[in-house]
C-alpha cells in the first residue's frame, strides 16, 4: 500500500466538527480522530454526530484512542480497569470505520517509580487485553512512543519493541515528532519498515509543540526519504490548525513525488 497522508488535530477536541469539512479542501483522503473531547466514542450521541459528518465527506479514518487522566501502567487497580475499558470501548466503536487505532503507553506514577519491573508488566498485561479485543473487531492496535517526560514508558526503539514484542493485535505507532523531543529521530527510522502507523510533525526538540513539518528542528531532508523509501501506510500530519496542515502536506508530497 502506497502512503496516504491524513490529518488530524488534537487542539480541535472540543470544537464543533464542522471543522473536518476543511480536511479535503487542504488536499488529504483522510482524518485522524482524536476520540477525546466532543469527540469521546463511548458517548453515543458524538458517534451518532461524527458518522453523519463522515458519511457527508469522502474521508478514510483512523483513530487515536483517548488518553487523558489514563494510566495502563497504573499500580491503582481500579484506574488500570478503566483505562483499558476506555480504550478498549473506542477499539470496538471505531472498528465500524478503521482498522487501525493508536494508543498511549503508560507513565510511572509514584508508587509506580518504586516498582518499575511491576509497572511495565502491568502496561504488558493491559496490552493483551487490549490486542485481544483489537484482533477480535479486525483493528491494530498501535502503541505510540512517548515524548521526553521520564515518567513515560516507551520513549526509544528498544522500549517500544520490548513492549509490544510476541502480542496479538499489537502494532506501533512511530511519531517523529515525539522522537525528537528525545534526540532520537534517526533512531526510530529503523523501525519505518515494521510500522502499522507514522504520525509527523515538528517542534525544537524541547517539548511537543506539534509544528507544521519543517518549521522546526527534525531533519527531514534524512526523515523525508526514509519515510518515502521504507514506510507503506497512513501517515497522519499532526497540526494544530487546517493552515499548518496544509504547509505540512507541500512538505510530505515533496518527499512522495
Amino acid at each position: 500500500m502506497k502512503i496516504r497522508p491524513f490529518f488530524s488535530s488534537s487542539s480541535k477536541v472540543w470544537e464543533d466538527i464542522a471543522w473536518i469539512y476543511g480536511i479535503e479542501g487542504a488536499g488529504y483522503p483522510g482524518w485522524e480522530i482524536v476520540a477525546d473531547g466532543n469527540y469521546r466514542l463511548d458517548v453515543p450521541e458524538n458517534v451518532l454526530r461524527i458518522d453523519e459528518a463522515i458519511s457527508s465527506t469522502g474521508l478514510s479514518i483512523t483513530v487515536h484512542a483517548p488518553y487523558g487522566d489514563l494510566n495502563l501502567a497504573t499500580l491503582n487497580y481500579p484506574i488500570w480497569r478503566e483505562s483499558i475499558r476506555q480504550v478498549t470501548t473506542c477499539i470496538e466503536k471505531a472498528s465500524v470505520w478503521t482498522d487501525r487505532v493508536t494508543l498511549h503507553p503508560g507513565y510511572l506514577s509514584p508508587v509506580g517509580k518504586m516498582m518499575p519491573d511491576r509497572a511495565w508488566m502491568q502496561q504488558k498485561d493491559a496490552l493483551v487485553e487490549i490486542g485481544r479485543q483489537a484482533a477480535e473487531f479486525g483493528v491494530t492496535a498501535c502503541l505510540e512512543n512517548m515524548i521526553s517526560l521520564r515518567e513515560f514508558l516507551c520513549r526509544s526503539p528498544g522500549e517500544l519493541l520490548g513492549m509490544v514484542d510476541g502480542i496479538e493485535g499489537i502494532g506501533i505507532t512511530v511519531d517523529l515528532g515525539h522522537a525528537n523531543t528525545v534526540g532520537m529521530v534517526k533512531e526510530f527510522l529503523p523501525l519505518l519498515p515494521r510500522a502499522s502507523h507514522l504520525h509527523v510533525h515538528d517542534n525544537h526538540g524541547e517539548s511537543d509543540e506539534h509544528l507544521a513539518v519543517g518549521e522546526g528542528t527534525i531533519d527531514w531532508s534524512l526523515a523525508g526519504p526514509e519515510i518515502a523509501k521504507s514506510y507503506s501506510g497512513v501517515l497522519v500530519v499532526e497540526g494544530r490548525s487546517i493552515e499548518e496542515g496544509e504547509r505540512s502536506l507541500r512538505v510530505v508530497q515533496g518527499w512522495l513525488s
